[in-house]
């Protein structure tokens, strides 16, 4: 009779036994795999930053190598030459007031449909979501001649108020869904003790979605830097053009020189890179607690 002892020493020859066996190998092909879609991804980043160091002619000779020299006046002429100063300066407002506006409705709009004993809550939330449905090349017309009835065309406010309407549906999906994941308990025992429902809101239940805010700002915030179309048609004004307009019209100026196209684009995209490091710890927590159950 073995004794357990022994038991525990007799190999197993099961399938915990050969994954324990393969798994070496098997990390080693996760690990190449993720290295190889690394490196694809970084490529067009490298490509793009090396040639905004690079005069045009070097770009031509040896489009994928490095720097000869840093030509640190490609990034200045864009920056002065191009107008990158105002572009970014307007890039700046309206990414404020999107992403705020967006986060704030959102966040008391989901809570409330996931936490209050709302009436017809569900239709209501069916209502919300039809907005993701609907794309917007369908209703920017209607929308154009809406604010031109508005006398809106041509201020900032052209492209902030479609801006906060059209992504709030996005916004008030994840929230009430990340709200939904939160202990309702902790909200019971606010009311409890005397917290009316927007002490609760503010003090209990919006601190413990941090994780969730930051992943919407950081979405917002991208989408509202890279947004094409919609201040295409809308913002027809240069100087309230955004950056993504900018660098649309920067190409149009200077499609000879290879450099300082590439040191605008790089200018463009800096922005969003910062933003994304400084809340990337936020936004994988979003993520990972389940943010967009619903």
């Amino acid at each position: 009779m073995a004794t357990p002892a022994a038991a525990q020493e007799r190999p197993s020859y099961g399938t915990g036994g050969r994954r324990s066996r393969f798994r070496p190998g098997w990390s080693l092909m996760q690990y190449g795999l993720l290295t190889f879609f690394l490196l694809v991804f970084l490529v067009p980043f490298i490509w793009i930053w090396s040639s905004a160091f690079k005069e045009s002619r070097e770009i031509a000779r040896d489009p994928f190598g490095l720097p000869a020299t840093l030509r640190w006046d490609n990034l200045q002429e864009a920056w002065t030459t191009g107008q990158f100063d105002r572009y970014m300066g307007n890039t700046v407002i309206y990414c404020a007031a999107i992403v705020t506006g967006v986060v704030v409705l959102s966040c008391m709009a989901g809570y409330a449909l996931a936490l209050l004993p709302l009436p017809a809550r569900g239709p209501i939330l069916v209502v919300f979501l039809l907005g993701l449905m609907v794309p917007f090349q369908s209703v920017m017309i209607p929308i154009y001649y809406f604010l031109q009835d508005l006398n809106l065309l041509g201020t900032y406010w052209a492209f902030i108020i479609p801006g906060i309407a059209l992504r709030l549906s996005f916004g008030i999906f994840l929230m009430r869904g990340f709200f939904r994941g939160l202990p309702p308990e902790l909200a019971d025992a606010a009311r409890l003790d005397g917290a009316n429902e927007w002490q609760t809101f503010r003090q209990v239940m919006l601190p413990l979605s941090v994780p969730g805010i930051a992943t919407l700002v950081v979405l917002q915030f991208i989408n509202t830097w890279n947004a094409f179309l919609m201040p295409l048609v809308f913002v027809q004004r240069d100087e309230l053009r955004p950056v993504a307009l900018g660098t649309l019209f920067f190409f149009g100026r200077f499609t000879a020189d290879r450099g300082l196209i590439a040191a605008g684009v790089t200018i463009s995209m800096l922005p969003m890179i910062v933003i994304f490091l400084l809340l990337q710890r936020r936004f994988i927590e979003g993520i990972t607690a389940g943010a967009l159950k619903s």
